[in-house]
């Protein structure tokens, strides 16, 4: 599933691509993957232009006119392509689909703009989907309301990852980062990026952690993550962009899928573990466990 970096750059590239627009036409062959009455998509859907096309966690929001918005969640394998004749953008999960004619088996979805381009919508498993609802109500959606805040908002303090991070005082500090109810759009790659950077062992009980160690996290935070942005994303296997170009954070990468090789920082190799039911790589010497046990390991 992507991250906040890869959805954050599927949205910059098609807000490039398809603001503006006036639906005309949409098909769809899957209820599942479309999960909206005829009667919605006459009278919000089609003859709507799209105003903006936003994100929130790993969602992606199109904004239309009409007042109702469509939400789009790519899940494992979706991918939105875009085409005009001239133009041909993908992003999403690297098949095929992203530079074969279109429609084909895995497309779920074709939104037709008036001036003759398409939106294609292809997911071969599924999961993912398209869905239509009042723009002002979105807010309301328990989808949505899980959502912890936004990191790369400009009021994300240092203070606030604390004050999130302490709704689960027991919990092993990786764990906390990947619920989408703590913060939004934390990822496997970025959290162990970033506690890697704040030289934090990712079992540390969040109980352990004192001032000093979330100034550090919330530094490595946002500097990983505006570097993931600045590559284009970090996937190299599932995700493309919105000009089918592969992110290339990974080749930046400190710790992640870097096992058995040099720390940058101390020269250590990299070891994996299995925590919070995820692959976590870390340096063992950088980042030694803490315990808020008397007597514990507390560096």
């Amino acid at each position: 599933m992507p991250e906040l970096p890869e959805v954050e750059t599927i949205k910059l590239g098609l807000a490039r691509l398809i603001t503006g627009k006036t639906i005309s036409k949409v098909r769809s062959n899957n209820p599942k993957s479309f999960p909206n009455t005829d009667v919605d998509v006459k009278r919000f859907l089609l003859g709507s232009k799209i105003r903006v096309v936003d994100r929130r966690g790993k969602a992606l929001i199109i904004d239309l006119d009409s007042g109702y918005s469509l939400l789009i969640h790519l899940k494992m394998t979706g991918q939105l392509v875009y085409d005009d004749n001239h133009v041909h953008f993908g992003a999403g999960h690297p098949t095929d689909s992203l530079i074969s004619k279109l429609p084909d088996k895995s497309t779920r979805v074709v939104i037709g703009f008036s001036d003759k381009s398409k939106l294609y919508f292809n997911d071969q498993r599924k999961f993912g989907w398209m869905r239509l609802h009042p723009s002002a109500a979105i807010g309301d959606l328990s989808f949505f309301k899980r959502l912890g805040p936004e990191p790369l908002s400009t009021d994300f303090s240092w203070q606030e990852l604390r004050d999130r991070l302490s709704l689960r005082p027991r919990s092993p500090i990786k764990a906390v980062l990947l619920d989408q109810g703590i913060i939004a759009g934390i990822g496997n790659i970025y959290a162990d990026e970033s506690l890697w950077g704040a030289k934090i062992h990712p079992a540390t009980p969040v109980s352990a952690l004192k001032d000093s160690d979330y100034k550090r996290l919330h530094k490595s935070l946002l500097e990983i993550l505006k570097l993931s942005l600045d590559q284009g994303g970090s996937t190299d296997r599932t995700y493309v962009d919105a000009e089918g170009k592969k992110g290339n954070y990974l080749q930046f990468a400190r710790v992640f899928r870097r096992q058995g090789k040099p720390c940058p920082r101390c020269g250590r190799a990299i070891i994996k573990i299995r925590l919070a039911g995820r692959g976590t790589h870390l340096c063992p010497n950088c980042q030694k466990p803490k315990s808020t046990k008397p007597g514990g390991a507390y560096n």
